[in-house]
C-alpha cells in the first residue's frame, strides 16, 4: 500500500460524518449528512433506509460525491474528496456484516426490512491539506 493510499485509509477507517450528494431525478446535485466508515479497500458504507431520497437517487444514477475529514473547525486536518459509484445493499450478508450499536437507535436489528447499506466504490480520491495549492490524488 503506497503512502497516499494508507493516509486516505487512516482518515475513512472510523466512524465519521460525512456529506453525501447524489443526483436527484431532474440531474440536481443533493447533500445531506451520512455516518460512513471505509475499508481497507477503500470501499465506503453508511446505512439508509430502504424507502430514502438517497436510495432512489442512487438506483436512478449511481455517480456519488463525498466530503470528509474534518471533524473540528479549529483543526482542519486533511480532508477528502471522493468520487465514486455506489449500490444498496439489502443482502443479509451485507446488513449484518455492516450492523453496530449506533444504528439500534433507528432501525430493529440487521434484519429490519426498512434497513439498507449504501456501498461507494470511490475510483478518484482527493487528499487536501490547507495550506496546499493542489490536492494529491489517487485514482483506481
Amino acid at each position: 500500500m503506497d503512502n497516499l493510499q494508507q493516509r486516505i485509509l487512516d482518515i475513512i477507517h472510523k466512524p465519521q460524518l460525512a456529506a453525501l450528494a447524489t443526483v436527484t431525478e431532474k440531474n440536481n446535485p443533493w447533500v445531506r449528512y451520512v455516518v460512513t466508515v471505509g475499508d481497507g479497500n477503500l470501499t465506503l458504507r453508511c446505512a439508509s433506509f430502504v424507502e430514502s431520497r438517497k436510495v432512489s437517487q442512487i438506483t436512478n444514477n449511481p455517480n456519488v460525491h463525498l466530503t470528509c475529514g474534518v471533524s473540528n473547525l479549529q483543526e482542519m486536518h486533511p480532508y477528502l474528496q471522493i468520487q465514486g459509484q455506489a449500490r444498496v445493499a439489502t443482502d443479509e450478508v451485507e446488513r449484518h456484516a455492516f450492523w453496530n450499536d449506533m444504528l439500534a437507535s433507528t432501525f430493529t436489528g440487521p434484519d429490519d426490512p426498512k434497513y439498507c447499506v449504501i456501498v461507494i466504490e470511490p475510483y478518484r480520491i482527493e487528499y487536501c491539506t490547507q495550506g496546499s495549492d493542489e490536492p494529491e490524488v489517487w485514482t483506481k
